[in-house]
């Protein structure tokens, strides 16, 4: 539904999630959007009531009671467009109950088509389930057995440029057809299946699944080896998942009438604020949203000037409560210990991840315990991070010098996209991170789980309003930016890490920061973290301070070796933080060392309190 955007004044936004439907509302005023309230209530889904309607009400009536606005008529309906104080504007809404949007993808070479239509899905807010491809290395009665177990609510099928062979992409098409595959909501429909390859194969594809499958065709992801298109398969995804899986889900097909845009996965809603920022302001930004069950990284990078190259990826098995022992077991245990600033013993860190696991929803209630789960948080971020990096990368298969032999292996793959000396921003989401006792913990996180470079600005999501925000930037980019900025990050501040090693103590950078209070110059050395305060102005916008940074000769502050930086840097509720750790980090591997190094950096910082880390 079209509408005046100078008349959009009063905006309400839900998120379906799968415990919990949460509504915010918006409003113009003084000439800028701003949140106004915020309410929750349980989903009602699943049964007894099984009508997701009924908790969007309740949370909406939770709303309304709070901003003191009438949005529900006598009929329990949305009253929209406002008027004289009471309804709004547009109501729009996102959803991850029922498990969210599940598929698999399908493609002729695993690095190239199958990880372009990865790609595809990944950005639709989709979790991937499995990948299928010509060289995955399993039989046919093996693919065809995972994609009958697997009942996803799609496929997408992709393989072969336009004009190119058509027998690879046909062959796996006759592997879906012979698979005969449900779909995992709905009993009386077809599975959706999108065909986004070779145009020369598309008549192939129709005589091979259209009686199978409720079959549509887009473009090609890979019209050439040099270009990705994956808009029109994300559209078509967004479409399918409105049409099949949502409309599936009990007291959808009444939200879908309600809202003003189409209801997008809560994912995919995250990734469209993160690019939209990125995108408005230009710049290259992370985002990392670490749930109990999945860590989920969007990233916006401009290698080489290009336009802003989106990618998102899931890891499912890396999450704070319900997968807490696969984070645990693909980290390793040095790994998780080198972050404790005291001597733990093994079997007791092993004993806490079980007994997480055993009860997933509880919070740590002792300063151990805290420490501990923000080590498991620092891994499971890195880790992830560390998949992200492996996936964003520049097309595959496009190198002059490469053979069909190289493009079938299965480890062949493009340099990574992600630049941390170039990136602009970095934003956290998840209670591990929205919900850190001192913001300055949830800092410490980001810094060492991402590890960046040069100067960068820090920030979390205050109360998980992303995906909200997310839906509404497709409609208003202008109130989604705002609110974003004003009401849903909480701005941290920026780090400022040079790059390289020098020796034990040797000087990394010289500083003069140009403070509103007045100017501070110095240096750091290498092993130490500084912390200056540069807050928020009366606006809540970050407080701005001039930088002149002169790193050591062999280091970099993103200008080149030894080059001296000018720059604007922001400040937040932490600060500003100068890091002099060097890049690689290199954490000492002496245990007493250790511990007298974290303990130095958390109590500069102030993490903790000293009281607390001396205590332990």
């Amino acid at each position: 539904m079209k509408k005046d955007l100078d008349k959009i004044n009063v905006i309400l936004a839900t998120d379906c999630g799968s415990t919990t439907t949460k509504a915010i509302l918006i409003e113009k005023r003084e000439g800028s959007y701003r949140l106004i309230a915020r309410g929750e209530a349980p989903t009602t889904v699943e049964a007894p009531f099984e009508d997701v309607t009924m908790g969007v009400l309740n949370a909406v009536a939770e709303v309304g009671e709070l901003s003191e606005r009438k949005l529900l008529d006598e009929d329990d309906k949305i009253i929209t467009p406002a008027d004289n104080g009471v309804g709004c504007d547009i109501y729009i809404s996102t959803s991850s109950a029922g498990g969210g949007l599940q598929m698999m993808v399908a493609g002729v070479v695993r690095s190239m088509t199958a990880e372009s239509a990865e790609r595809a899905a990944l950005g639709a807010g989709a979790i991937v389930m499995d990948v299928i491809a010509s060289n995955d290395k399993r039989r046919p009665h093996q693919q065809i057995e995972r994609i009958r177990h697997l009942r996803p609510d799609m496929i997408l099928l992709s393989g072969g440029i336009d004009g190119g062979t058509t027998s690879h992409v046909v062959e796996i098409a006759e592997l879906i057809s012979a698979a005969d595959p449900k779909p995992r909501l709905g009993s009386g429909y077809q599975l959706p299946v999108i065909f986004a390859g070779n145009i020369e194969a598309r008549d192939a594809i129709k005589d091979t699944l259209s009686n199978k499958v409720d079959l549509g065709i887009v473009d090609n992801i890979r019209p050439i080896l040099e270009r990705e298109n994956l808009l029109p398969a994300r559209e078509k995804i967004h479409d399918l998942f409105m049409e099949h899986v949502m409309a599936q889900a009990p007291g959808y097909r009444k939200l879908m009438e309600w809202t003003d845009a189409p209801i997008m996965p809560t994912p995919g809603a995250v990734g469209a604020i993160i690019k939209t920022i990125a995108d408005l302001e230009n710049i290259e930004a992370v985002g990392v949203d670490i749930g109990g069950a999945t860590t989920d990284v969007f990233s916006v990078f401009r290698p080489e000037g290009a336009e802003g190259i989106f990618n998102r990826t899931v890891s499912a098995n890396l999450g704070m409560s319900y997968s807490v022992s696969n984070v645990f077991a693909e980290a390793t245990l040095p790994n998780v210990m080198r972050w404790m600033p005291f001597d733990m013993d093994e079997r007791d860190l092993r004993n806490r991840v079980k007994n997480k696991m055993i009860r997933p929803t509880t919070i740590p209630q002792s300063m151990e315990e805290l420490i501990y789960e923000q080590a498991i948080a620092k891994e499971a971020l890195r880790l992830a991070f560390v998949q992200h990096k492996s996936f964003a990368t520049v097309l595959k298969g496009v190198q002059k010098q490469r053979t069909i032999a190289d493009a079938f292996d299965q480890d062949a793959s493009g340099a990574t996209i992600v630049n941390m000396m170039t990136l602009d921003m970095l934003v956290g989401s998840g209670g591990v991170l929205s919900h850190a006792p001192r913001r300055q913990q949830a800092g410490l996180m980001l810094i060492d789980a991402f590890l960046p470079e040069g100067i960068t600005r820090l920030a979390v999501d205050s109360i998980f309003m992303m995906p909200q925000l997310g839906v509404l930037s497709t409609l208003h980019a202008q109130a989604a930016t705002e609110v974003f900025n004003k009401d849903c990050l909480i701005h941290l501040g920026t780090c400022v890490a040079p790059t390289g090693v020098v020796k034990k103590g040797g000087e990394m950078m010289s500083y003069e920061i140009h403070l509103p209070d007045g100017k501070v110059s110095g240096k750091i050395n290498y092993g130490e973290m500084k912390l200056l305060k540069l807050g928020l102005g009366e606006d809540g916008l970050p407080m701005k301070a001039r930088a002149i940074l002169e790193p050591a000769r062999h280091l970099e502050l993103g200008s080149g070796k030894g080059n001296k930086v000018e720059a604007e840097l922001s400040g937040g509720v932490v600060g500003l933080i100068l890091d002099g750790r060097g890049r690689p980090f290199v954490l000492p591997t002496d245990d007493k060392e250790r511990i007298a190094a974290l303990k130095r950096w958390m109590l500069e910082l102030n993490i903790y309190s000293p009281e607390a880390l001396e205590n332990l």
